[in-house]
């Protein structure tokens, strides 16, 4: 059964504080969407780790660029809503703290700790950039170069796309389109190791299972799990999707049950995995138009999940048991809402995403881009907080997302 939802007229558009490089979207629907435009392509978008008792939302987010001459990591604030203006104006656009050159498209990013994030380039490097609060600055404060390679690491060209990375301080795992596996250490000069040949195709994303395990995802449709403890190359489990070999893009855990892993690929399918049970995923769901660039759970509710995708769109997955308790947000002008039953899709196991609970009787499906352009590249959920960036040069924030 398609999950294509349909397409709503979108919301009345204006500009948000009078800035000519930023809007809102006018009415209730979209009033705590603001956009910025940036003149320049967003790959990706992260925001910065809260602290553990934070009570607070999130405040800073990271952009890397792509497809520029000048690409640049920068640092935005998002204003406080609380400051709202006299008339009830919103004036939370995003607000430029710092940036610095990169060099290569940034292929991805992840926040280390609150004051280092790691950048992995087209042109093989990872980089370690330091954002000094203090002054609003950015410095590179440790680097590998092409960390991936194609022939030979000492020669001046053949560097390979580092395609993918994921951190757990003090580890940093990054995998490439030449098929290398690195394990780094914050601090380390060198690579506390490397998986030279896991893979005879390009690994384009990677995630954490647990401290010692890692997830690979590859452009033939393969799911690969690596026990970090073993000192023998191969993985210790191969996942992949039957029939034809739809490259993935994009895969993430979920937070609370490690056996629970969400992919998507060129396709635009979303596909649920048990990694306990078989070799195949538990439900595959038709989702977008185009090539699924990333997919989150939302790291405390995850009963949500977000795909972007080259079509332009940006889904918000709810399986939360009582939809008619959702906010009206949800429903509301500039959305494609769709409701699915669960036994159209799948029944398994247990969790929302794996479930036959006869309560949980359907799923909603949201977009929450309203009016479709070019290519959403990159979003990041924390707390009620929406950041996502596209090839249309801007970056939106939504601080409201629950409200």
């Amino acid at each position: 059964m398609s999950l294509r939802a349909r397409r709503r007229p979108a919301a009345n558009q204006q500009l948000c504080g009078g800035a000519g490089g930023s809007w809102r979207a006018a009415g209730s629907a979209m009033e705590d969407v603001c956009a910025k435009f940036v003149s320049q392509k967003i790959s990706k978008a992260r925001w910065r780790p809260l602290p553990a008792a934070a009570l607070q939302p999130p405040d800073v987010f990271a952009t890397g660029s792509w497809d520029n001459e000048d690409n640049r990591i920068s640092f935005w604030s998002v204003g406080d809503l609380v400051n709202a203006g006299l008339n009830g104006e919103y004036h939370g656009e995003p607000q430029l703290l710092c940036d610095i050159w990169h060099n290569g498209d940034v292929m991805d990013m992840q926040f280390l700790d609150q004051e280092r994030i790691v950048v992995a380039s087209s042109t093989g490097t990872v980089t370690v950039f330091r954002h000094h609060q203090n002054n609003q600055t950015l410095s590179a404060s440790q680097r590998w170069e092409k960390a991936h390679y194609h022939v030979d690491q000492d020669t001046s060209c053949g560097g390979a796309a580092c395609t993918g990375v994921i951190c757990n301080k003090p580890e940093i795992v990054t995998v490439g389109e030449d098929g290398r596996i690195n394990l780094f250490r914050a601090d380390q000069k060198d690579a506390v190791r490397t998986i030279d040949n896991a893979d005879s195709s390009t690994l384009h994303a990677v995630t954490f299972l647990r401290t010692t395990e890692i997830l690979t995802v590859n452009s033939i449709g393969q799911l690969k799990i690596w026990d970090l403890r073993q000192q023998r190359n191969e993985p210790s489990q191969i996942f992949s999707l039957a029939g034809d070999r739809v490259p993935l893009h994009c895969v993430d855990r979920h937070p609370n049950q490690q056996h629970i892993v969400a992919t998507g690929g060129q396709d635009g399918m979303l596909s649920i995995w048990d990694i306990r049970h078989g070799t195949m995923p538990v439900s595959l769901l038709n989702a977008h138009e185009a090539e699924m660039w990333e997919v989150r759970f939302h790291p405390s509710n995850p009963d949500h999940l977000f795909t972007c995708s080259e079509d332009g769109s940006l889904w918000h997955w709810d399986t939360s048991t009582d939809i008619s308790e959702k906010p009206s947000f949800l429903h509301q002008g500039g959305r494609s809402t769709a409701y699915f039953s669960h036994n159209t899709i799948n029944q398994s196991v247990v969790s929302a995403w794996l479930s036959n609970d006869p309560t949980k009787d359907r799923m909603e499906i949201t977009n929450l881009v309203p009016n479709q352009t070019l290519s959403v590249n990159s979003l990041d959920i924390l707390g009620p907080c929406l950041v996502y960036g596209t090839d249309a040069e801007a970056i939106y924030v939504n601080r409201q997302l629950f409200a």
